[in-house]
């Protein structure tokens, strides 16, 4: 039985890279940063208002705050972006060549026993791998009768 101890270890661990990033890269903390001045300008804009139809109707209307908005999802994408980059630097950037090659294998297979194409796509392929030749000829189970 995993304790409380152990769950927040593995916690810590696996926030570590996300951390470090966050520590040491100053593009992503300037991302971060500009899309909460940006947020923030919008919802100061919005909050002023009483009611919730005019600010809706406000930013519908407005396009400085609809820039503004913009702004500040255009620097979240881009900072989960930088994120993102750490979790490919880890072990799942090995499994993009394998489940490559797993869907390459699937549709091979795929089409050669599909009922409808495979005989004719293994036809093609036996005479481009073996030759077009009457070479083998197939003679039943062997019994003379």
């Amino acid at each position: 039985m995993i304790n409380t101890k152990d769950k927040v270890t593995d916690a810590a661990a696996s926030a570590r890279p996300y951390v470090e990033r966050a520590l040491r890269d100053k593009e992503l903390r300037d991302n971060i940063r500009n899309a909460y001045v940006s947020a923030r300008a919008v919802y100061d804009e919005l909050a002023s208002r009483r009611k919730v139809s005019d600010a809706a109707t406000r930013l519908a209307y407005d396009k400085d705050l609809q820039d503004e908005l913009r702004n500040a999802v255009d620097e979240l994408r881009n900072a989960a972006g930088r994120v993102q980059d750490v979790r490919r630097g880890s072990v799942e950037a090995g499994r993009a060549g394998w489940n490559g090659l797993i869907l390459l294998v699937g549709i091979a297979l795929g089409i050669l026993l599909n009922p409808i194409t495979g005989p004719a796509v293994r036809r093609v392929l036996a005479r481009k791998l073996f030759g077009s030749g009457n070479g083998f000829v197939y003679q039943g189970n062997g019994s003379k009768t």
